[in-house]
């Protein structure tokens, strides 16, 4: 049994971040078209419903397909199964993009590394020199500061 069925101990754990859909409200509507905020609440309401109704329906096709990971085609059907199949080819189309710009995303780091010319070996090298030196610089400022009479951390001046 989910924690939704048997009822949230804290609501806001199961909820959309207020702020967010207020804000997706706001600029879902013309500008001369105020929101009262009960019907902001209602809406938020029903938005937390409607994820939980395809989540929960996700999660029955994803067990009839003896899954254990719910996956984006469980969604489609579950949408499709609960009566919502036209908007079916839009959230697929939303899908796809995602993950156009996840790839690119991917590709975007893994391009950082080689445009630095250096292999990895070498930029682990590299690394462990600039520690090395910085291990150095700090041994030589601790001895210098010991042989002042200064412990490290201590406060030496005199007010």
């Amino acid at each position: 049994m989910s924690d939704y069925e048997g009822g949230p101990a804290n609501e806001d754990d199961l909820s959309l971040p207020r702020a967010t859909v207020y804000k997706l409200i706001a600029e879902m509507l013309p500008e001369d078209i105020a929101c009262a905020k009960d019907t902001r609440d209602l809406l938020l309401d029903c938005c937390n419903e409607f994820i939980h109704l395809v989540a929960s329906e996700s999660n029955d096709v994803c067990e009839k397909e003896a899954k254990k990971t719910i996956a984006a085609e469980h969604v489609l059907t579950a949408l499709q199964d609960l009566g919502f199949g036209k908007y079916v080819t839009e959230v697929q189309e939303a899908y796809d993009e995602h993950r156009k710009q996840q790839t690119k995303d991917r590709g975007r780091k893994s391009t950082k590394l080689s445009q630095l010319g250096m292999t990895e070996e070498e930029l682990l090298r590299s690394q462990e020199l600039l520690f090395a030196e910085a291990r150095m610089r700090f041994q030589s400022q601790t001895s210098q500061a010991q042989s002042n009479g200064n412990t490290p951390g201590s406060a030496s001046s005199t007010h």
